[in-house]
């Protein structure tokens, strides 16, 4: 390990930087990441390179050694739980993938460093009397209430991110052939059914109190908005459904994600294939949308004795 002077250690900086802003130029170009996830990838990387800088260690992306990236990983152990150092370990993982895609260098240094084991986490998810019970909370008396109501129905029945929700389009709308269009993650496109009753709140919505909206420039095709005539924010989102779950004492921890969960577990548990609820979803592995076959295991078992020859 050398240790250098904190003018050194800058120039060792500056020439990190040089080769994350080519990394996060691949992401969003190559690979068609979305500004977010280009943020998260960079996000541990900048926490690499201010490590060196605190040890003034002067080592570039390309001769980086696996025994420093230990020494990193060490550090970062004693302050996040082992998701995140997994997540850590692994967004290092394809910066270095990256690199030797260009040429830079011919190892990866975290190729024999193992990730923490950490289990899988199964998502929450609401039984359908509840998500009942938070839609019908909704003061439809209020100039919101419509709009509301209409996000909620169309987060369970389209099985929705809130960051699409948000971003959904009147000129996404396909009603007549029962469909919307969605702009997923890395801008990939997918066509989610719809059905009858969430169309009805949608158009009950748009031609009501949407259309009282002073609209600013710029969201005039934007679905849902804000008070101001502007796009809503996702935090604004997840306040509106927490304030509903405590209205009416739901006493679970709930989030937009959680009605996107229930969508894929209902449909799970009343017969849906895997398949046909991962094009839905828009995940690009069948594997994320496996997560949902654990969620019920009492259910599995009803399918086996009910439908196995030799149950």
């Amino acid at each position: 390990m050398v240790f250098l002077c904190p003018k050194i250690v800058l120039l060792c900086t500056m020439i990190w930087k040089t080769y994350i802003k080519s990394y996060q130029s691949y992401l969003k170009i190559e690979r068609g990441l979305s500004k977010n996830t280009v943020e998260n990838y960079s996000f541990d990387l900048e926490r690499l390179c201010l490590f060196l800088s605190k040890n003034e260690i002067d080592i570039s992306p390309i001769k980086i050694t696996e025994e420093t990236i230990q020494q990193f990983i060490y550090s970062v152990s004693k302050e996040v739980n082992p998701r995140s150092q997994a997540r850590i370990i692994s967004g290092l993982k394809s910066f270095f993938s990256y690199l030797i895609f260009e040429d830079y260098r011919s190892d990866n240094p975290l190729e024999l460093i193992e990730t923490p084991k950490t289990g899988r986490k199964l998502p929450d998810t609401l039984s359908v009397d509840e998500i009942d019970a938070l839609i019908a909370a909704i003061d439809l008396s209020s100039k919101e209430g419509e709009r509301n109501r209409a996000m909620l129905e169309s987060l369970y029945s389209c099985g929705l991110r809130v960051s699409e929700l948000v971003a959904l389009k009147i000129s996404d709308l396909f009603f007549e052939e029962g469909f919307i269009k969605i702009t997923g993650k890395g801008n990939k496109q997918r066509f989610v059914p719809i059905g009858s009753s969430t169309q009805n709140f949608i158009t009950l919505y748009k031609n009501s109190s949407r259309s009282d909206l002073n609209i600013k420039k710029g969201f005039e095709d934007t679905l849902f908005l804000n008070r101001r005539g502007a796009q809503l924010t996702r935090a604004m989102i997840f306040t509106i459904i927490k304030d509903l779950a405590l209205k009416i004492d739901l006493n679970k921890s709930i989030s937009p994600h959680t009605l996107r969960h229930s969508f894929a577990t209902h449909l799970l548990e009343n017969g849906a294939d895997l398949r046909s609820i991962q094009l839905m979803l828009g995940h690009e592995s069948i594997t994320t949308t496996e997560i949902y076959v654990h969620l019920d295991r009492k259910f599995l078992t009803q399918v086996i004795n009910s439908y196995h020859p030799r149950k």
